[in-house]
């Protein structure tokens, strides 16, 4: 089994910063491309940014040039420094990866959620 666990949200003013780690764990053959997704309330589930197992990045166009995703292969462990935070980035930040687990000998790859982490940008 495949866990992915997310932490660093919380409450931060406008212009701030946040830091969010997602951690994968279990059965881990090869991690590919990793994610981050946010949804805010009453709104679909956007891509945020995504690195690829060889380090290639993109980004939302709302958020370039103010997060920078990153990742830690011996970790298995992706980031998303936030920076210059506003209102408009508050949301529930999900990590996604591809992962492919070894199930009796046989390698399975399929995406995994974590559970989610509130950013809230207020004053």
């Amino acid at each position: 089994q495949v866990q992915l666990v997310e932490s660093g949200g919380g409450l931060v003013q406008p212009g701030g910063s946040l830091r969010l780690s997602c951690a994968a764990s279990g059965s881990i053959f090869r991690i590919y491309t990793m994610s981050w997704y946010r949804q805010a309330p009453g709104k679909q589930r956007e891509l945020v940014a995504g690195i690829t197992s060889g380090g290639s990045t993109n980004y939302a166009d709302s958020v370039k040039g103010r997060f920078a995703i990153s990742r830690d292969n011996d970790k298995n462990t992706v980031y998303v420094q936030m920076n210059s935070l506003k209102p408009e980035d508050t949301a529930v930040y999900y990590c996604n990866a591809a992962i492919g687990s070894v199930v009796v000998g046989i390698v399975n790859t399929r995406n995994y959620w974590g559970q989610g982490t509130q950013v809230t940008v207020s004053s």
